[in-house]
């Protein structure tokens, strides 16, 4: 067990779903910290010693194109109020191995535009994407579901430390 992480308390928000983050839990168990579910002004997860980062977990490509089009307002009116407050966001992604990087999204094929052609392209998407990182002091990261759990606490101590902030 890792003396650092056994240090750590990390703030998780209380409208993740129980089953849904079984797996980032048991990473989180699994090096000793401390999980405490509350509801959270912003995002889903945060370290108690650093309110000022926190992660805003999406589980694909699909849940991010939902927020940025459909729900853009609810999306953007909670970055603005992070942003009022001194809060960085990451919007981690757990797409999948394909896509590593923002660039990585462009070439991404919504699986949506087959049944609709008003369906977000992943061109479009990440234009987007990269619109709202550099209007709102946010940064998307991307993993896979078995990495999300060692991404949330390597991109918290990053930000502990002083290192790679959003934006």
């Amino acid at each position: 067990m890792d003396k650092k992480a056994q240090l750590l308390t990390i703030i998780e928000d209380s409208r993740e779903r129980p089953q849904a983050v079984l797996k980032i839990n048991s990473y989180f168990e699994k090096i000793g910290a401390r999980v405490i579910r509350s509801k959270m002004y912003v995002g889903d997860y945060q370290l108690m010693s650093n309110p000022y980062l926190v992660i805003d977990r999406k589980q694909n490509l699909n849940e991010v194109c939902n927020n940025v089009v459909q729900d853009h307002k609810r999306f953007t009116d909670e970055l603005k109020r992070a942003a009022e407050v001194g809060i960085s966001v990451v919007v981690l992604v757990e797409h999948g191995a394909d896509i590593k990087t923002l660039e990585d999204v462009a070439k991404w094929e919504n699986p949506r535009l087959k049944e609709s052609p008003l369906a977000v392209s992943g061109e479009r998407l990440y234009k987007i994407m990269r619109a709202i990182e550099y209007s709102y002091n946010t940064r998307f990261e991307f993993c896979t579901k078995a990495q999300t759990g060692r991404r949330i606490v390597e991109i918290l101590m990053e930000g502990k430390n002083g290192n790679k902030s959003p934006g």
